[in-house]
Order: C-alpha cells, then structure tokens, then sequence
C-alpha cells in the first residue's frame, strides 16, 4: 500500500523541488512572519543621506556624509554664480529659518547720518554723470544723422 509521499517504503527522498521536511512551512504559518519591509519613503531619504562617501579636497581624503557632500556642492555652485543654485540655497535656508521660527532680524545699518549723506551725494553725482554721457551720445549721433556731408555720401 502506498504512502501519501507516493513511496511504498515511506522514505521521502530530497532533491530538485522537494525541500526537507523540517524546512518546509508549517501548516497555517505565513511564508514571511514580520511581513513585507516598511517602504517610508523620509526613513530611507534619511537613511542615504547619511551614508559615508570619500571625498577628495585639496589633495586631502576624508569621509564625510552624502548630505554634507550634497549641501557643499549646492553652496559650491551658488558661489560660482549658478542662479538655480543659488535659488535653491536661498529657498532652503528660508525654510530652516520658518521651521526654527527665527527670522534673523534685519541689521541696523552701520552708516552713521554723515555717512549716509556722503553715500547720498556720491550717487547723486554718479547719476549726473551717467545722465551727461548719455546725453553726450544722443547728441554725437543725431549730429551725425545730420550731417550733409555724410547723408549724401556714397562712401567713397
């Protein structure tokens, strides 16, 4: 008579497909008991950013974090005149400023009263100057148009 294993001698043999016994899931128990792994997405952002990198600077190698290599490169870049750097800098540090809840206070202005009606009078007399030599070119050019000499010339 035959066995439920399909083995008249009841010996269930190993192989290709048949795992032993012992390691085969108990009736009524799930294949994996804790679940599938938690996928929140803050964890693992937080996670990456915190792994160490080697970074070369100077000739120098040191192990800093991702998020520190992230955050000298912005500023690196914003440095070196990129305005989409240099805008993600600003927004950033506007954040950190609002969840802080401390805005710095605007400083108070180092001039003194003499200072600032020197300031004053320089860039009066900048304007003044600008606005002569702009003058002095509309004038050069109209003066040019108007020329008889150069209007009917066939520029030999």
């Amino acid at each position: 008579m035959e066995t439920d294993s399909g083995y008249p001698d009841r010996e269930y043999r190993v192989g290709r497909g048949k795992p032993p016994l012992h390691t085969r899931f108990r009736k009524g128990q799930s294949g994996n008991p804790r679940g599938p792994r938690s996928k929140n997405l803050p964890a693992l952002l937080v996670a990456a950013l915190d792994e160490p990198v080697a970074v070369t600077t100077g000739g120098e190698s040191r192990r800093i974090t991702k998020r520190e290599a992230v955050v000298a490169q912005l500023v690196d870049k914003s440095a070196g005149a990129d305005l989409r750097a240099t805008k993600m800098l600003i927004d950033m540090l506007k954040d950190i400023e609002k969840q802080a809840g401390t805005a710095p206070a605007p400083e108070k202005s180092p001039l003194t009263a003499a200072d600032e009606e020197v300031v004053e009078n320089l860039l009066a007399r900048l304007r003044r100057t600008e606005l002569a030599e702009i003058h002095h070119r509309d004038t050069e050019s109209t003066e040019e148009s108007q020329d008889p000499i150069n209007c009917f010339s066939d520029g030999s």
